[in-house]
């Protein structure tokens, strides 16, 4: 069964927000059932609070890669950039297809 975006609204700030294609994949490779209830920066929110971190130490932030506008649970020091999970996630899984790369070249040799 093929997977669509779906437009959801978080509970929380009421905002809408993509249930993309590829995280039904993998709730449905986890065997997840629920939808998510709130927004990825919703989410790191109650993470924190859950947590018994002060909330303040989350910083709302535009992605480097997209601009999208995100929340990340820490206070970027300026040198780095920051990244929104979707992009987080593309620049890993490059990552990982580059160092998988590299050691298939050295078994090789």
């Amino acid at each position: 069964m093929p997977f669509e975006n779906k437009d959801l609204i978080c509970r929380d700030c009421h905002k809408t927000f993509v249930f993309s294609a590829g995280e039904q994949e993998f709730f449905n490779a986890k065997g997840l059932i629920n939808e998510p209830k709130r927004c990825a920066n919703c989410r790191i929110l109650m993470r924190v609070q859950r947590n018994g971190e002060d909330p303040k130490q989350t910083a709302e932030v535009n992605c480097a890669e997209c601009g999208a506008s995100t929340r990340v649970p820490f206070q970027p020091k300026g040198y780095r950039p920051v990244y929104c999970s979707a992009c987080f996630r593309m620049k890993k899984v490059a990552l990982d297809i580059n160092a998988a790369s590299k050691e298939s070249q050295i078994a090789i040799m």
